[in-house]
């Protein structure tokens, strides 16, 4: 049957995360410190995946560095697929089907998004059915209004966002995961030109009429990042123990980490002085200085190096490797990155006060 190779969707601008998507490609922001791209490529690990593909388009060296260590930490075998055009997701599957050869199936995450699916169960309904395709699905999230993927009562999807597919009766709407399970012969159904191609617009629809896409209904923790309000609960939901780190296994940001106080962890090599004020929860990464007077928490994160000044005060909020938060600074409900804060709900903020 050949293995199951993994792909990992890189190549989006991350327009709604601006101007944090200006320093780095959405799939490598930090989630508690670990890039995303990390927490993508752990799970397919834990489904048994052993090589993956990664394509890249905005800021694609950056985005390449993130995929290759990322990959190497977890002893996976990655592949980097460049897209000077881009290409969409249909497009992308096509200019990387070389590096997928040979593979008896396909796992294909959205690189953008944190989801704690079961993949397993996943492949295993997709093998059951002998289709090309699966889409994972999910309850549409209370107050979002995304464009459903309508399946029948035999689990047959039959319209996508509306518009694309030949529809029918008694349908039941889905949220899109963003999680593809794909026979290999599907890459063949992507046409070679225009060479832009979106696959649930563009490939799928003329496939739903033979039934060779199925939804598999899952449940778990999903959230795009799409917004800098989304980003900053993506962080306090991994500090409420909201995402099931047995899942991402060796993407765990808190493996390691000792418990200062109660619901503050902080890496060993991590720099608290005495004066220090701090609540939890909140995460401290590896060489984190918190200076004496400072307050850190609830619900915060100070990456690794980031240094926060006498005084400062860093609540609700994400501090990114390397950012120094200058004394007497207030970080509140905020992205600090470098020298940006980036508030929710996105609307950025003067740059950070001159470092002293």
């Amino acid at each position: 049957m050949g293995d199951v190779a993994g792909m990992v969707l890189c190549a989006g601008l991350g327009t709604r995360l601006r101007p944090l998507t200006g320093r780095v490609p959405k799939p490598a922001v930090p989630v508690g410190g670990v890039p995303l791209i990390r927490w993508s490529l752990a799970l397919l690990r834990g489904a048994g995946v052993r090589r993956a593909v990664v394509n890249v388009h905005h800021l694609p060296e950056e985005m390449a560095a993130a995929a290759q260590a990322a990959a190497a930490g977890l002893g996976l075998e990655l592949a980097v697929s460049r897209e000077p055009v881009i290409a969409g997701t249909g497009g992308a599957l096509r200019e990387a089907a070389p590096l997928l050869a040979g593979a008896g199936a396909l796992l294909v995450l959205n690189g953008d998004v944190l989801f704690d699916v079961d993949l397993g169960a996943a492949l295993a309904a997709h093998r059951a059915s002998g289709a090309l395709a699966t889409m994972v699905l999910l309850p549409m999230p209370a107050g979002e209004r995304y464009a459903a993927v309508e399946v029948d009562a035999g689990g047959a999807v039959r319209r996508i966002a509306g518009a694309f597919g030949p529809g029918g009766d008694g349908l039941s709407p889905w949220h899109f995961s963003g999680v593809h399970v794909l026979s290999p012969a599907l890459l063949a159904e992507v046409p070679a030109e225009p060479f832009e191609r979106d696959v649930n617009r563009h490939v799928y629809p003329a496939l739903m009429a033979g039934g060779q896409v199925r939804g598999h209904v899952a449940s778990g923790y999903w959230n795009d990042l799409g917004t800098p309000g989304r980003y900053l609960a993506a962080s306090r939901d991994l500090l409420a123990g909201r995402l099931p780190p047995g899942r991402f296994r060796g993407a765990d940001p808190v493996a390691g980490a000792a418990e200062l106080a109660p619901g503050v962890r902080a890496a060993p090599s991590a720099r608290i002085a005495p004066g220090a004020r701090l609540a939890g929860p909140a995460l401290i990464q590896a060489g984190a200085e918190i200076a004496a007077g400072a307050e850190v928490g609830p619900q915060a994160v100070i990456g690794a190096g980031a240094r926060i000044g006498a005084g400062a005060a860093v609540r609700r909020a994400v501090v990114w490797e390397g950012t120094r938060v200058a004394p007497g600074e207030r970080v509140e409900d905020a992205i600090a990155a470098g020298e940006l804060r980036v508030r929710d709900p996105g609307e950025p903020t003067a740059p950070a006060p001159a470092r002293r």
